[in-house]
């Protein structure tokens, strides 16, 4: 009797224990949570995606720009009508603003000056009221990107649709390095190819079946990964999603959280130059984790 009692207490006091270690899965759906969080106030920051107003490439020679019609580059209607001309030579664009009109740049009023476009840390960013502009270079294209903190669609946003969180899609995957890395051939929406850096092929299983992803190399210790899936063009964008994680360990190892899976750019506006999937990323899986299409005004 005594014996039975004590094993009795020594499972009761077991479960006490057990019942008192912390459930890791708290931590997952709280990181899940605040990544959202950080994702949504990037979205809707006064230069975030939905600021978007405009997309105009440049020809080589002079480009005229404001909102009266015979411009060359035709601006929104609540801009004045001729703000000056954006001069392409080669690579080199020069702004020449119109007497009367204030462009600022870094406060300070400019009337002729070169532009520094968006592939330096030290790009040139012009401002009038509520838009905002820099010089958008593309391989051989170069354009204005237009910002306006006061936009629409910005006002209206309400948040973005996802899936319910779920830790299944919290993926181990082990990565197979490439030697050296393999350099692969990306498309974007313009209809441009390039080379994007690749360490290796990621393996992963999901409900017993093998799947393959090549990672693109980020920032130090990340890894970007571009993907299509069959939820798209039915619950999520038709042009695939995006994705970072970590980099993998010294054991070659990495998790993928498909929970943190996002939109591109262009599910939000017309006016950006979204990088596709590669059609090894396409994955023959319904990934129904991450975000949902946006259906908002666009």
């Amino acid at each position: 009797m005594k014996r039975l009692l004590l094993i009795t207490s020594l499972l009761f006091l077991g479960l006490i224990v057990i019942a008192s270690v912390p459930d890791d899965s708290d931590a997952f759906y709280k990181e899940v949570e605040e990544w959202h969080q950080r994702r949504i106030n990037a979205l809707t920051s006064e230069t975030g995606w939905l600021t978007l107003a405009g997309l105009f490439w440049l020809e080589q020679g002079d480009n005229t720009f404001g909102s009266a019609s015979d411009n060359d580059l035709i601006f929104p209607e609540d801009m004045p009508k001729y703000m000056g001309s954006f001069n392409l030579q080669d690579s080199i664009v020069t702004l020449t603003v119109n007497e009367n009109i204030s462009i600022l740049n870094d406060s300070l009023s400019v009337t002729k000056m070169k532009l520094i476009n968006d592939h330096h840390e030290d790009r040139t960013d012009l401002s009038y009221g509520s838009y905002s502009w820099y010089i958008l270079k593309r391989q051989d294209k170069y354009g204005i990107r237009l910002k306006n903190s006061a936009h629409q669609r910005l006002k209206n946003f309400t948040g973005i649709d996802r899936f319910p969180v779920d830790i299944k899609w919290r993926v181990k995957a082990h990565l197979e390095k490439y030697d050296p890395p393999k350099n692969i051939k990306v498309a974007n929406v313009l209809g441009q190819v390039s080379e994007m850096s690749s360490p290796g092929k990621l393996h992963f299983k999901f409900d017993g079946k093998e799947y393959t992803i090549d990672p693109f190399s980020s920032s130090p210790g990340r890894y970007w990964i571009i993907f299509g899936d069959k939820t798209n063009e039915i619950e999520t964008y038709g042009a695939g999603r995006y994705l970072y994680i970590d980099a993998v360990d010294e054991n070659g190892e990495t998790y993928i959280d498909f929970n943190q899976s996002y939109n591109p750019p262009c599910a939000f506006t017309p006016y950006s130059t979204c990088t596709l999937p590669p059609r090894q990323n396409i994955l023959d899986l319904r990934v129904t984790a991450g975000e949902k299409s946006w259906h908002g005004d666009h």
